[in-house]
């Protein structure tokens, strides 16, 4: 059984930047498509960076590529989102997200079985 704990959000403001871990904890050994997915009220879960745990090839989505940077640790079992110069538009729930093979490297919500609770990221103007 995977279970997933983020951590990293916080209020910043315009410019700034966090990074975002997920600790993955359960089979370890196995390798996984991860994902960071982002959430605001009333609107629908979007993608915004997946990758193949040991392997890379990263997706992002439009708006985030060339400041978001998602990367994963064997050695300590977790999911980073490296944010830079941070927009309003940002601001979210951050999750992130897990599917053991087989699997696809994808922003689809329907793909992954595992999520963690969220972290909270607030960007102000």
């Amino acid at each position: 059984h995977v279970q997933l704990v983020e951590s990293g959000g916080e209020s910043v403001q315009a410019g700034g930047s966090l990074r975002l871990s997920c600790v993955l904890s359960g089979d370890t050994s196995k390798t996984y498509c991860m994902g960071w997915f982002r959430q605001t009220p009333g609107k629908e879960r979007e993608g915004v960076a997946s990758i193949l745990t040991g392997y890379g090839g990263p997706y992002y989505r439009d708006s985030v590529e060339g400041r978001f940077t998602i990367s994963y640790s064997k050695i300590n079992n977790t999911l980073y989102l490296q944010m830079n110069n941070l927009k309003p538009e940002d601001t979210a729930m951050y999750l992130c997200a897990a599917q053991s093979l087989p699997c696809a490297v994808t922003p689809s919500v329907r793909e992954y079985q595992y999520w963690g609770q969220g972290t909270q990221v607030s960007v102000s103007s």
